[in-house]
This record gives C-alpha cells, structure tokens and sequence, in this order.
C-alpha cells in the first residue's frame, strides 16, 4: 500500500510538472543546440540537481546500413568501439598496428583460398588458417584488456553501455560532473582513432551472441524469419545481428571501412544533460571533438519495399512454447498518421486495462499474454504494426489468430471510447514527463528527436498531435492497415514434448 501511495503521488506530480519547469518554454531556455564546424551537432541541457551528468551519442547507422554480405556489420563496430584507441589498450601501438596489419593480410589471403567455389586446395586453407592465427597471437601480446572501460569505471563511471539496432547506434554513460573533460576526450577519441583490436575474437563472441539467441531460441527463429518473409526488399529483413556466413566472412577492414562511412561528424549527435556548465561543454566539446575530420552525411538510398500484395505464412513447429504472431506493413515515423499508430497500441496494449489483455488474457482465459505495438523491426523506414499472443496451457494458436482478428474487426468498424482515447491522451503526456524526469532519459530523447526530426522540439509537440487523435482517425488506419493482403503470421506450434513416458515406449526423443 505504501509503494502504491508513493506511486500516484510520483503520478500526480509528474501530471502537474508542466505548469511549473517541464513545458517547452521552460527547456527552450535551458537547452543549447551547436553544431561544430566539422557538421557534429552538440546538445546540453543544464540540471544541477546532483553533481553528476548523463551523455548520450546517437550514429545514424544500423543494421539496415550494412552491407550485402556483411550483415552485423554495425553491431560489430558497436563492439569495437569498446576496444580502446592508439593510446589507450596497447602497451607499444607502433609494433601493435604493424602486427594488426599482418592480421589483415593473413586473414585476406586465407579468406581468398577458402571461398574459392573451384580449385580449393584444403591443405592450403589448413596454412592460411594457422598463419593467420599465428598472426592473431603475435598482435595480441600488446593489448591492454579492459582498459577503455576501466579508466571509466575507475573515474566513477555509471551505466556504461551501447547498442544497436536497425536505425542507429548509440552510447551512454554517466559521469560526476568533474569529469567532463575525460568525458570529452574519452567519447571523442574512439572515434578519432578507433583500432580493431581483438576484432576476430570479439566476432566469436557475436557469433555465439547469435547462436544463444537466434539458432537456440525458438522465439529468436521465429522473428527472424518473419522479418524476412515480411520484408522480401528492404534491409529490414536482415537481422542485426547478422546471419551466420557473414559472421564468419567480414574482416576487420570491412569494420573499419563501415565507420569511415558512417561515423562522420555530420551522422552523429551527442547530448549533454546535468550539472553541467554550458559554456564549459561548448568549449570543451569543440576542441575535442572536432577533431573528428568533416565528411559529406551518408547519402541514404535502400530499396522500397514493394506493397504486399498476399498474406504471407511462417510456421515453426518445435519443442517451445507456442507463438502467434501477425504483422502489417504501415508507413514510416515522419508520416501524419504515425500519432494514430501510437494511439492504437496504446488501446490495444498498455497495461492490464487494455483491449488485448482485458480479452485474451483476463476474460476469455485463453492467453497468458497478448499485445499490440508499433515500430517492428524499426521505425526510420516503413515497418510494422504487430500483433501476438502466447496461448495459455490447454489453449492453441488458432485461438489466438481468431481472437486477434476479432479485436482486429472492432477497430476497423467500430469506434473507441471516448474514455480509451483520454486515457490513451493522458497516459501518452505522463509517459513524456517520466522520460523527461532523469538526466539519461532526457539525454537521449533530445539526441533522438534532433536526429530523427532536425528539432528536439518535436518530443513536445508530439504531445499535440496526440491530442488531435479522433476515434474516426482510429477507424480509417485500421481499416487500412489491418486487411489480409497487407499481413505477415508468424508461428510457433508445439510438438510432442519429450518425456520419460515416450522414452519408455520405445518413441524416439524430438
């Protein structure tokens, strides 16, 4: 009862924020936009309430900018990144880039004679192999491990972390508010002198990353197939991953020649929020990071997802949990309609009092989990709206197409409530402010959106396009979207599970 108290009084006084600090006025006046002669654009916002700050750096490239046969490419990198520079991880960096020179050599002549089609001599790739790992060993005795990370940590670094995704790739961490300058020069400096250190033994790492994930996980199949089987053009379908034979294609010259194209001033943003000085950042920031030499921002040119002309079938049948996933092809962020997307989600599935839970889940008892959502793989590119269910014991997947269709049929032909769209109103302002109310929250909602739209502003006036949601609006983008033509199914079917009964029948374990 406690925790519940303090939750709606944490409720109350988020929903009241806006009149006192949190409108737009407010952060016009505390937020600084600069972008560096060489096309980085640099974000701070002040907050003194501790003597910390959170930053965050946004690269406009993801796995949907890797390339044909090198997929997993940008989540790679992403791990390089951690790797250390010319002067952080390496005892002698002279002797070091000479040997990882050897590595590249070794590494492409013994790729050459391994995928060759015709004429392959074994005997020889068995050479190229083990003058390449000699090549390895050589390299490694310079290397520093951890150190990157550790002279973070050891500074009171909090949060370390990065990721990648379809879209973008990004980095965060917090540090106390004295060390600003390390900040700078540390963030700054892996990307002015990245090295590929370690780069083959950290793609065994991605390689088991994936096989945890995707080839021994049901679930992880499933959507990567579905993914595939929904989008047959654009680089959604690929996983980010990266399918198996890339990981053991692409060398450390492919890493190095993806940041190069990529990770230029003009792709990335870096935001600054907490106790922070504005003019010190600015300066700061300036003489470090632009360092970083100028170069043009990627030109962006993926193929265009044909419409879909036919429901499309995945179906795995394995020892799992069962599965029913559907999905529908809706337009990208920018467009006018995506508020609407967001609106039906939220209805759809946000929380216990939502369409889908109060139906599959709490009242018809058939599913012990059900929900809608946009933005699937990504958002930047045309993607999908999904929809899925996880059948309770006793219950099948043919229960859960039929009572997400039925849920379905009542968006596309009937109004929502007037009180499903205030709440939906309501909770989309409060889930604003609790993003808002944390340095690392914030810093990476102003990177996003100043990537994303050219303007942080936009995070505010979302909350006004929400506002003009109408219950017709609901019903013409259902009625749109959610038809057979246009959807994707994606699905688990449980076989038999293996048992000490069937074992003692003689039946074979599957």
């Amino acid at each position: 009862m406690r925790r519940l108290l303090a939750n709606v009084v944490v409720f109350v006084f988020l929903l009241s924020l806006p009149l006192a600090a949190q409108d737009l006025a407010s952060f016009e006046k505390r937020i600084t936009v600069k972008k560096l002669p060489n096309g980085l654009t640099l974000m701070v916002m002040e907050r003194h309430e501790a003597p910390v700050f959170s930053a965050y750096t946004f690269v406009d490239a993801g796995s949907a900018q890797d390339p044909m046969g090198s997929t997993g490419l940008a989540h790679m990198f992403e791990h390089m990144a951690f790797k250390g520079t010319d002067t952080i991880g390496t005892t002698n960096w002279p002797a070091e880039k000479a040997a990882l020179e050897k590595v590249e050599t070794a590494y492409d002549a013994y790729l050459k004679e391994r995928e060759k089609r015709v004429g392959r001599d074994e005997k020889k790739v068995q050479q190229l192999e083990q003058a390449w790992q000699a090549a390895i060993k050589q390299a490694d005795q310079y290397v520093v491990r951890n150190a990157y990370t550790q002279i973070i940590e050891e500074n009171g670094g909090e949060g370390l972390n990065a990721s990648t995704d379809y879209d973008e790739t990004v980095y965060f961490y917090s540090f106390p508010s004295n060390r600003l300058e390390l900040y700078a020069y540390l963030e700054s400096e892996r990307f002015v002198h990245p090295v590929m250190r370690e780069f083959y033994k950290e793609r065994d790492v991605v390689f088991e990353e994936r096989r945890m994930r995707t080839d021994s996980n049901p679930i992880g199949r499933l959507i990567e197939q579905f993914l595939a089987q929904a989008f047959i053009a654009h680089p959604y379908h690929r996983p980010t991953v990266g399918w198996a034979s890339d990981l053991r294609r692409f060398s450390a010259t492919d890493a190095e020649r993806f940041f190069h194209l990529y990770y230029v001033p003009s792709n990335m943003v870096v935001s600054v929020v907490g106790d922070v000085n504005t003019a010190d950042v600015v300066a700061l920031f300036t003489r470090y990071f632009s360092r970083i030499p100028a170069a043009p921002q990627p030109v962006e040119d993926p193929t265009v997802e044909p419409p879909q002309q036919s429901e499309r079938r995945v179906m795995l049948r394995e020892v799992s949990q069962p599965i029913y996933v559907e999905g529908y092809h809706r337009p990208d962020f920018t467009d006018p309609d995506d508020p609407i997307f967001d609106a039906i989600s939220d209805i759809t599935s946000n929380g216990r009092v939502s369409r889908m839970y109060r139906s599959l889940v709490r009242d018809k008892k058939i599913a012990a989990d059900a929900a809608g959502f946009t933005g699937m793989p990504g958002n930047k590119y045309p993607h999908l709206f999904a929809f899925y269910a996880v059948p309770a014991p006793g219950h099948t997947t043919d229960e859960m197409q039929k009572a997400i269709r039925e849920e379905i049929e009542k968006l596309r032909t009937q109004d929502v409530t007037d009180e499903e769209l205030a709440m939906f109103k309501t909770r989309a302002r409060a889930d604003l402010l609790r993003g808002l109310a944390n340095n690392p929250g914030l810093a990476s909602q102003l990177a996003v959106f100043q990537a994303r739209f050219g303007d942080w502003r936009e995070l505010f006036r979302q909350l006004d396009r929400y506002e003009k949601v109408t219950k017709a609006d609901i019903k013409r983008v259902a009625a749109r979207t959610f038809v057979e033509q246009n959807r994707t199914v994606g699905v688990i079917e449980s076989t038999k599970m293996a048992g000490a009964g069937a074992q003692q029948k003689g039946e074979p374990q599957q």
